[in-house]
């Protein structure tokens, strides 16, 4: 079985760019679960009920987030509007699961393959240079005793290379992929960890890369210049769409092979 997961999308660069290939590269490998990172889908900031929509419509099954899931209001409505045992597209649109109790949304969605696996994927955010979130370890733990499927995904949105890597070996054998997100810049330590689980720190931005992850570059050089506050906004230059495809097996879940992938215009 091949999951494609595709990093961070963003801007309207990222949206263009992974409309671009996102579908020639599941035909060509055969995918069956598509997940997606949407958290700066909108702008660079956040995502809105309509990109959310329009991600499902290009094949996702699942859309995770991180630090800016609250940016874009509306989508807070969106989340409410889904029940637990919903199988319809707000109930796919993940927040990480180790937020506040109470907030709306979920971090957690099981579903089954159009072929008839079952699988869930786990939205979960780091603390480590970060805030607004409980201790990931000890909430993943909990998800995992509720969980039926053997094919199971982590996306790990967090800033600290340390705190991901631990997270893999935390999970390795009890989850089919820990994949990071986050930092926009595509880590090359992929890898099938001991237990069977596949491992990269971080997938990489699906955006323009002639920017500052994502960021138009003189805005960002501005700031770093003089120390001025300033409004960051979506660059438009060379973008790429970087994302992590994963083999493994439908009825242990264990991984057997990962691949990096970088495409371009």
């Amino acid at each position: 079985m091949n999951i494609l997961f595709v990093g961070d999308i963003f801007g309207s660069a990222g949206r263009r760019i992974v409309r671009e290939h996102i579908g020639h590269v599941c035909e060509a490998n055969n995918v069956e679960l598509v997940i997606i990172n949407a958290e700066n889908a909108a702008g660079g900031f956040g995502v809105t009920p309509q990109i959310a929509e329009d991600l499902f419509d290009l094949g996702a099954d699942v859309l995770t987030t991180g630090n800016h899931v609250w940016d874009k209001r509306e989508l807070q409505d969106y989340l409410t509007s889904a029940s637990a045992d919903s199988q319809e597209r707000p109930r796919r649109v993940l927040r990480p699961a180790n937020m506040a109790p109470g907030l709306p949304g979920y971090g957690v969605f099981q579903g089954t393959t159009r072929s008839g696996v079952d699988y869930a994927v786990i939205d979960l955010m780091g603390r480590v240079f970060m805030s607004g979130t409980n201790d990931p370890f000890h909430a993943v733990q909990g998800l995992l005793a509720e969980i039926t499927a053997k094919v199971i995904v982590v996306d790990f949105h967090g800033e600290a290379t340390s705190e991901k890597v631990a997270m893999g070996w935390h999970l390795d054998g009890r989850v089919t992929a820990v994949l990071g997100t986050h930092t926009h810049v595509p880590t090359a330590d992929e890898r099938i960890l001991p237990g069977g689980t596949a491992y990269q720190t971080d997938v990489g931005m699906s955006g323009p890369y002639d920017s500052v992850i994502g960021v138009e570059k003189d805005l960002v050089l501005h700031k770093f210049l003089t120390g001025m506050p300033g409004k960051f906004e979506a660059a438009k230059g060379n973008p790429k769409m970087c994302a992590t495809l994963v083999n493994c097996d439908p009825q242990t879940g264990h991984a057997s092979g990962i691949t990096r992938i970088m495409l371009g215009e």
